[in-house]
């Protein structure tokens, strides 16, 4: 115990923490999973699955973030809440423009709108700055299980089908060539699309 005394200071012994920094000088250790624990996988063709390769390490390992350097200067959706003001004033002022000049080819008089109150003006802000109501749910979608092919194997399986049907249509109909038949069987350019 005098050993450790001597050797710290006071403010180590209260309570203060060493964090050691991990491989590469990151901060903290190094939580990466082996590929035993990693769970996204791929596909490598004949029903075989192998872990998805690894992520490649951060480039600001070991640099510390700091506050945020610029913080906002206006309050949050200001800028939004003028764009729709300034909007729906100019709409208004469009249909009133419209409404003026339909009203002078009918030879009537124009009578000017009286402008809205300041009670009226807030509440349409207030309209227009609320939350919008959530959407209704969709139903959940059954996941369908992922086959055992890779999307080059299910492209190969296709083509020889396509083939195989062309050479049946082929022989029902007494013909030589695809050439020949009214629609084309093979090499219709979705071979490689989803199924």
């Amino acid at each position: 115990m005098l050993i450790a005394e001597s050797t710290y200071d006071a403010s180590f012994m209260s309570g203060a923490q060493v964090r050691k920094t991990g491989e590469g000088g990151r901060v903290g250790t190094e939580r990466k999973k082996t590929a035993p624990e990693r769970r996204r996988t791929k596909r490598v063709g004949g029903g075989q699955t192998v872990p998805a390769k690894e992520y490649k390490p951060r480039s600001d390992i070991g640099s510390q973030r700091g506050p945020q350097t610029q913080a906002p200067t206006q309050e949050r959706g200001s800028a939004d809440v003028k764009a729709k003001a300034a909007a729906a004033a100019k709409e208004e002022r469009r249909k009133a423009a419209l409404a003026r000049i339909a009203a002078k080819k009918k030879g009537e008089t124009v009578s000017k709108a009286p402008k809205p109150t300041e009670s009226e003006l807030k509440a349409q802000a207030r309209k227009l700055t609320s939350r919008k109501a959530a959407a209704p749910q969709r139903e959940k979608q059954v996941k369908t299980v992922k086959g055992d092919y890779t999307r080059a194997e299910k492209a190969q399986i296709k083509r020889s089908g396509r083939r195989t049907l062309r050479d049946i249509v082929l022989s029902a109909t007494g013909k030589k060539k695809e050439s020949q038949l009214k629609h084309k069987y093979t090499g219709t350019g979705d071979e490689g699309g989803k199924d």
